[in-house]
């Protein structure tokens, strides 16, 4: 029983939550509203009712005490003729029709009185329901406004399911647009590689070998280029290019190097240079 108890009470929770997402207040209110409509009908129904009853009581009063008069009458004529037997017959019914004025009378005062409360019931529903539509109309148009409030909100903080859908969409596009940029590098960079083969490029051996060439002679020249600046940066370049000694060394304190030899930066700055020394020991 407490597994069915607990089942139960998650099916409401479930319920009545979905019921207040899709709720409106405002509907509600219209619907309070015309089921006090509804009851303020049914009771002035009633005071109708009561109101007919009350004059269908009256009519047959009068009925019954025009009869009265009329039996008044007839006695009074018995008599005139000596007849008074019939006139104690028509006085008779004249004391039936008096006791029967008595009960109506009564059920006639009832149904004043009941119609009497039911009028001030209508009054006090109608005022009711006059209140309950002023203040229905006024918060309806508060929800209105804080719903319309909301919205704008949503929409300038961008956090309301539209703005979300395009903010979203925006992000994906914006993927998509690097993913193919990325796609379309590395497409260039295998074709500049020859990973891949261009197959809208042209197939000539011929064009492709001129190609080569000019790209192995474009490196050459880049290597002469970076030989040239490094045998400027050399203390060895910078002295070679400066003016020579008037007195120059005999023949046998002169160096001849077989080949040259390329050095680095570091390698030119720590080797003492033959030319100073030279100089040295001419001088000693």
């Amino acid at each position: 029983m407490s597994v069915l108890k607990r089942l139960s009470s998650v099916v409401q929770a479930k319920a009545n939550k979905a019921l207040d997402r899709v709720e409106d207040p405002r509907d509600t209110l219209d619907l309070s509203y015309e089921k006090q409509l509804e009851q303020l009908q049914q009771v002035r129904k009633g005071v109708a009712d009561v109101a007919t009853a009350r004059k269908r009581i009256e009519l047959q009063a009068e009925q019954l005490q025009a009869n009265a008069n009329k039996l008044q009458d007839q006695a009074r004529s018995a008599l005139a003729q000596n007849r008074e037997d019939l006139a104690r017959e028509a006085l008779t019914r004249r004391a039936a029709i008096a006791t029967q004025l008595e009960q109506l009378k009564t059920q006639h005062d009832q149904l004043v009185t009941q119609e009497d409360k039911l009028v001030q019931t209508t009054q006090q529903l109608q005022a009711r329901v006059e209140a309950f539509r002023t203040q229905k109309e006024t918060l309806k148009a508060s929800y209105t406004a804080a719903q319309a409030q909301t919205k704008i909100g949503e929409a300038v903080s961008g956090i309301s399911e539209s703005m979300s859908d395009t903010g979203m969409a925006m992000q994906r596009a914006q993927d998509k647009i690097a993913q193919m940029q990325a796609r379309a590098g590395a497409v260039d960079e295998l074709l500049a590689s020859g990973a891949l083969t261009d197959l809208t490029g042209s197939s000539d051996p011929i064009q492709a070998e001129l190609d080569k060439a000019s790209q192995s002679g474009q490196v050459d020249a880049e290597l002469a280029q970076l030989k040239g600046q490094l045998a400027a940066a050399s203390p060895a370049g910078v002295l070679g290019t400066a003016e020579k000694p008037e007195a120059e060394a005999p023949e046998e304190d002169k160096v001849v190097d077989a080949e040259p030899v390329v050095e680095s930066p570091e390698d030119a700055a720590k080797t003492p240079d033959p030319f100073t020394i030279e100089d040295k020991e001419g001088e000693s």
